[in-house]
């Protein structure tokens, strides 16, 4: 079955759910979704069997299909996340995604200072270097940067040599996008973070893994302070899709596979 059919369902119910508009205990039926979006009951099934898979509805022969509590969601799925950035409690979700960071980030650029390829490596400090260039001419709110962004922050954690890090790299790809939502993303970005992700990127060429932590740490850190000083959250969003293409940069290279480390 195309993606298309059903993934506006998945969308517009996962967002109902996560924002507890659809609250736990809540009941669905296929005839209902099939109804209201306009879908065949194949379709409706398709969405439910979907978000079943990320822990957000429970289905059953006696049962039918109820929405679960918060615990039993798949919270690091990217679609969930993005799902509950898009709602009314995103402010404290993206403070406890940037707790998150604050902990797998530094870790994952001091190994990719050890593991990193060569490619890799040169790559970081060309992208750091654009970064700059982006910030200090007022695009730091712009498309161009956060797609630089979001690649600087995956090359790191998928070259950490991790597989665990690997795994939470498109988390921190969503979290990156999400702070747009929040207004976050200043068309001048503070000097220091700029400088940080340099100093990042020089760690990693160098080789120098205890540097690259402490730069990484900066950053997250000074994301963390953003954060602590953002105003309330705006209302949600009107329905869209809650993965909406993000920017990326054109022809970029698969990363190599990396040892794990010891």
């Amino acid at each position: 079955m195309p993606p298309v059919l059903h993934s506006p369902v998945l969308d517009a119910l996962g967002r109902r759910i996560t924002a507890g508009e659809l609250p736990a205990g809540a009941s669905l039926t296929l005839d209902g979704i099939g109804s209201e979006f306009g879908v065949s009951r194949t379709v409706a099934r398709e969405a439910m069997r979907l978000l079943e898979g990320l822990g957000l509805v429970r289905s059953g022969p006696r049962v039918g299909i109820v929405v679960l509590p918060h615990p039993a969601w798949n919270v690091l799925d990217p679609r969930v996340i993005a799902w509950r950035l898009d709602g009314p409690g995103r402010t404290s979700q993206l403070r406890s995604l940037t707790e998150l960071r604050q902990a797998v980030e530094p870790r994952a650029a001091a190994g990719a200072a050890r593991g990193a390829t060569a490619a890799v490596r040169d790559e970081l400090v060309a992208t750091a270097a654009q970064l700059r260039k982006l910030g200090e001419a007022g695009e730091g709110d712009g498309a161009e940067f956060l797609a630089l962004d979001i690649r600087m922050h995956e090359l790191l954690m998928r070259s950490s040599g991790n597989e665990l890090f690997t795994a939470l790299a498109d988390v921190v790809s969503v979290v990156i996008s999400g702070r747009i939502h929040l207004g976050l993303m200043p068309a001048y970005p503070v000097p220091e973070a700029l400088d940080a992700h340099e100093a990042v990127a020089r760690a990693v060429a160098a080789g120098d893994a205890e540097a690259a932590e402490q730069a990484m740490a900066r950053i997250v850190r000074e994301v963390r302070g953003t954060l602590d000083d953002a105003p309330p959250a705006r209302p949600s969003l009107p329905d869209r899709p809650a993965l909406p293409d993000q920017p990326v940069l054109p022809d970029q290279p698969a990363l190599p596979a990396q040892p794990a480390q010891a």
